[in-house]
């Protein structure tokens, strides 16, 4: 099982990271970071399964995929945002962090802007008749 694996390598790094506690905190953030990317990586492969039944799920049930593919992204942009800016706090750089969010809720917003195009167009073609 996955989790088993994310859970017993988390407690690996966080007995690592526990040995590093009063001494170094340079090593322990960047123990900290390289974990981070590690988990990240171990569920690259469920994730790809996941895009690949919404894709079918989308095709089944007729609906035009980019409209799917962007909310995906803003889905990807929030969970990466958060990730990235998580690491940040832990490293002490909260400044950053908060630039991290600040950046991915406007690249957010750039990416539902088809989006919103399309309900546009869908009103104006109801009050027009």
């Amino acid at each position: 099982m996955d989790i088993l694996k994310i859970v017993s390598f988390s407690f690996m790094v966080l007995f690592v990271l526990l040995l590093f506690k009063e001494e170094r905190e340079d090593i322990r953030i960047l123990i900290g970071i390289a974990a981070s990317c590690i988990l990240l990586l171990l569920i690259f492969p469920q994730i790809k399964s996941l895009f690949t039944i919404i894709e079918e799920l989308s095709v089944k049930a007729k609906i035009d995929f980019i409209y799917i593919k962007i909310v995906l992204k803003v889905i990807g942009i929030t969970y990466l945002a958060t990730f990235c800016s998580e690491i940040c706090k832990d490293a002490g750089e909260n400044s950053l962090a908060s630039k991290v969010e600040i950046t991915a809720k406007i690249l957010i917003l750039i990416s539902t802007v088809p989006i919103m195009m399309a309900v546009l167009n869908s009103i104006v073609k109801v009050i027009e008749g």
